[in-house]
């Protein structure tokens, strides 16, 4: 048995996080029976009462739900937090609106437990992915995927589906090297981890665009493409992929 930690990083959510921890409290009793599994919120710089709802159900699920609070704001500085203080043997993430099909998920986690994968992500653009999004928004993600490949040599398909796993090990190696604090975190997890070694699972995934989305694309377009110059010109980091699940 492996414990995995399922972070929900949130800003202002205080109505849908509830519904989002009982849906996913559901689906890893059923789909993940062998591992341990903890959700962990996290709060970056809410001012509505997120925080409280996520203090209530830690209260009320001690064993399934904790959470973790930032008063700056920042999806990858509260994954950086709470990836970095974790014990479970897996970290993991995904979005509160639970865009990405959770059946997914298993195959993540046991990719990493029983077949030794540093990383596995979800994927909407890998072959067996399901989306349904605008059509301005597949342009736009198709656009960028092909740049970080065309910019970075990578392979990998989709760097910003909010569903992604690490090993204990691969989390406290890539993470500390991670400039970006915000939307970019995601794809700099990815390039670094392609372009030391690490072993990535990349795992196709049914999405349903969410319509309430926060994310704003010009300013996240911005953020990306500075990422990007940072990294193709300024180098990649040096860092060892561990040995193994725990190291």
């Amino acid at each position: 048995m492996a414990s995995v930690d399922v972070v929900i990083p949130v800003l202002n959510e205080e109505h849908s996080l509830p519904r989002c921890i009982e849906q996913l409290r559901d689906s890893l009793s059923t789909s993940l029976p062998q591992h341990q599994c903890r959700i962990v919120v996290a709060d970056n710089g809410s001012t509505d009462g997120t925080l409280d709802v996520a203090k209530a159900e830690a209260s009320a699920h001690p064993a399934q739900v904790a959470y973790v609070h930032l008063d700056v704001r920042g999806r990858g500085r509260a994954l950086r937090k709470a990836w970095l203080e974790s014990d479970a043997d897996v970290v993991s993430y995904m979005d509160v609106d639970l865009s990405t099909g959770l059946d997914a998920f298993p195959a993540m986690v046991n990719g990493i437990v029983e077949d030794g994968y540093h990383v596995a992500f979800g994927s909407r653009l890998a072959k067996g992915a399901h989306i349904k999004r605008s059509p301005k928004r597949e342009v736009i993600s198709r656009t960028y995927n092909l740049m970080i490949r065309a910019l970075m040599q990578t392979r990998f398909r989709d760097a910003q589906c909010g569903f992604k796993a690490l090993s204990r090990g691969a989390a406290q190696a890539l993470v500390p090297t991670i400039v970006n604090n915000h939307w970019f975190f995601d794809t700099e997890l990815l390039v670094i981890a392609e372009k030391r070694g690490f072993r990535m699972l990349e795992v196709p995934v049914t999405w349903d665009e969410d319509a309430d989305t926060r994310v704003k694309i010009m300013p996240t377009v911005m953020e990306d493409l500075k990422g990007l110059a940072r990294l193709r010109w300024g180098g990649i980091p040096e860092v060892e992929p561990p040995k193994g699940l725990r190291e």
